[in-house]
């Protein structure tokens, strides 16, 4: 995605500034490399590589799950990585979007409340959660499973559910770890689908994943090698690097 000068100079959806992230050991683990990396606003960016490149460390810093070591993290230009543990977890509510692999939904509740608690902490009365939660599960194509509860979902519907508890908040950015990893061919396309739509209506999307098909198939794509960019901003053509 090509970027205009005037988007360059309004605040990135999510920059990492020369972050560093070490764990203590014998030597100690550098798992990011003074990392820098700006995502404009509307983009749909693949990280992408190998397992223990530093690509799941990355997504950790930038939803602040994880503090960096050193270096500054930024989301819709707010300045992250010094805020203190309350006010960080408060940004991230607000700001962040989260779809995992896993989905981490709730069994013993319906579609609409598992959507619904993403907004647990918004401060809106239970009837607007839900009246949202049912708007999101309507964009995602779920209207007509609201009141079924996960164990009665497809894979490939319980991941539309976890992509609309994400979407619920109208967040900054949607971080997408391995969206697709448990997932049949068929659900996989699926879902993808339905982050490009997304993308198209200007959504910021992240999608970490080890599969380079799937990166190769997004306008923009970065690679992670060691705890480094292979190349800032590098474009993977037929799972090589240009």
């Amino acid at each position: 995605m090509s970027t205009s000068s005037n988007e360059r100079s309004s605040p990135a959806a999510l920059e990492l500034i020369d972050v560093v992230k070490q764990y203590p050991g014998h030597p100690p683990v550098r798992a990011l490399d003074s990392v820098s990396l700006r995502i404009d606003r509307g983009e749909l960016v693949a990280i992408v590589g190998p397992s223990g490149s530093g690509k799941s460390t990355m997504l950790h810093v930038m939803g602040t799950l994880d503090r960096p070591t050193s270096g500054r993290v930024e989301i819709d230009g707010i300045e992250l990585s010094q805020l203190s543990d309350r006010r960080l977890a408060a940004a991230r509510a607000r700001l962040i979007g989260f779809v995992f692999q896993q989905f981490f939904l709730l069994e013993g509740v319906t579609a609409v409340e598992n959507v619904a608690n993403g907004l647990l902490y918004s401060g809106a009365s239970k009837s607007k959660r839900l009246g949202r939660a049912v708007t999101a599960l309507s964009r995602v194509g779920l209207s007509h499973r609201l009141h079924h509860r996960p164990s009665a979902l497809s894979g490939g519907e319980r991941q539309r559910v976890a992509i609309a508890r994400a979407l619920v908040h109208d967040p900054a950015i949607i971080l997408a770890d391995e969206p697709t990893g448990n997932l049949d061919s068929t659900s996989s396309a699926s879902v993808m689908e339905l982050l490009f739509d997304l993308h198209r209506e200007g959504r910021t999307i992240v999608v970490i994943t080890h599969d380079r098909d799937m990166a190769a198939a997004l306008p923009r794509q970065v690679a992670v090698r060691d705890g480094q960019l292979v190349v800032p901003d590098a474009a993977l053509v037929g799972g090589g690097v240009r």
